[in-house]
C-alpha cells in the first residue's frame, strides 16, 4: 500500500474513512479481498509472505501498511504484511498494541503502520528509528515517506476526500475511487528526492500508477461508522491499468453500503 488518506472522527457517519492504492510487481501473488478462513480477517492476502496490507475486522478494527521509499535502505527484517495481520487478529487495543510495537518495531522490514480500534488511532513507523504517535481527529496522509510528509500526490488526496465530506458525501464513494484512479503527474518542482531518480519521481507522483511490471494493484475504501457497522470495498487491477474486478464486503454483517 503506497498512497492513504483518511479521516478519522470527522464525519457524522463514519468515524474512519480510509482510501489507498496498494502499489506492488503485478508477479506478487496476491488474493483478493475476502473473509479469512483462519484468523478474523478481512482483507486482501499477500501469498508470498502471507500477511495482508489492509484489513478489517467485524470489530471495527482497521489496519494498513506502507513501505518506506529509501534505495539505500536494505530491506532486511520480518515482513511488514505480518504488522497488519498481528494487530487484527490480536486483542490488545490499539494503545497498548502501539505501546508493544514500539519495543520491537526495529526488527521489521522498514516500515509505516496505521491502527483504528473503536477509540483511537495510531501511527507508527521504524525509519530512522522506532516511533509512534496517536492519531488527532481530522483529516490525514500516508505514503512512503512519513506520516502527513507533504508528497503532492498525498495532498491531492487528502484534499479530495476534505471535499467530498464538505459537499455532504455519505455514501456515494464513486468520487473517492476517482481520486484515488488520477494519473495526473505533479510539476518536476514539487516532487520529492527519494534516491529513484527524476523519471521514476515523476511516474510515482500520480495516484495511480500503470505499468507492465509494477503499479497499482487495488484501490481500497473502508467505511467504519461509530456504531461499528460499514463496509470495504477494492478495486482489482493487472498490468497497464487493467480492470480485474471489484469486491464489497460488509463490516459487522451490515448490509453492503454503496
Amino acid at each position: 500500500m503506497c498512497l492513504i488518506a483518511f479521516a478519522w472522527q470527522a464525519h457524522p457517519r463514519w468515524r474512519l474513512l480510509l482510501l489507498g492504492n496498494r502499489d506492488e510487481f503485478h508477479a506478487r501473488p496476491s488474493a483478493a479481498l475476502a473473509r479469512w478462513d483462519d484468523r478474523p480477517i478481512i482483507g486482501g492476502r499477500d501469498l508470498q509472505a502471507g500477511g495482508t496490507w489492509l484489513g478489517v475486522t467485524d470489530a471495527g478494527r482497521c489496519c494498513v501498511v506502507t513501505n518506506v521509499r529509501d534505495p539505500r535502505d536494505p530491506q532486511l527484517g520480518v515482513s511488514r504484511g505480518m504488522l497488519a495481520t498481528d494487530f487484527l487478529a490480536g486483542s490488545a487495543d490499539a494503545a497498548s498494541h502501539a505501546q508493544q510495537l514500539l519495543r520491537s518495531a526495529a526488527a521489521y522490514r522498514p516500515f509505516n503502520l496505521l491502527t483504528f480500534d473503536a477509540q483511537a488511532a495510531f501511527y507508527l513507523g521504524n525509519r530512522p528509528q522506532p516511533r509512534m504517535q496517536p492519531v488527532s481527529a481530522g483529516v490525514h496522509g500516508l505514503s512512503n515517506a512519513d506520516f502527513n510528509t507533504p508528497w503532492p500526490k498525498t495532498r491531492a488526496l487528502m484534499q479530495r476526500l476534505q471535499g467530498w465530506i464538505d459537499d455532504g458525501g455519505e455514501r456515494d464513494f464513486a468520487p473517492l475511487f476517482d481520486a484515488l484512479a488520477d494519473e495526473q503527474l505533479a510539476p518536476d518542482a514539487q516532487l520529492p528526492d527519494t534516491g529513484v531518480g527524476l523519471a521514476r519521481e515523476r511516474w510515482l507522483s500520480a495516484a495511480f500508477l500503470r505499468g507492465e511490471h509494477y503499479g497499482t494493484r487495488a484501490s481500497t475504501l473502508v467505511a467504519i461508522g461509530h456504531a461499528g457497522d460499514g463496509v470495504i470495498i477494492e478495486r482489482r487491477f493487472g498490468p497497464h491499468g487493467r480492470f480485474e474486478g471489484e469486491t464489497p464486503w460488509p463490516i459487522a454483517g451490515q448490509p453492503v453500503v454503496r
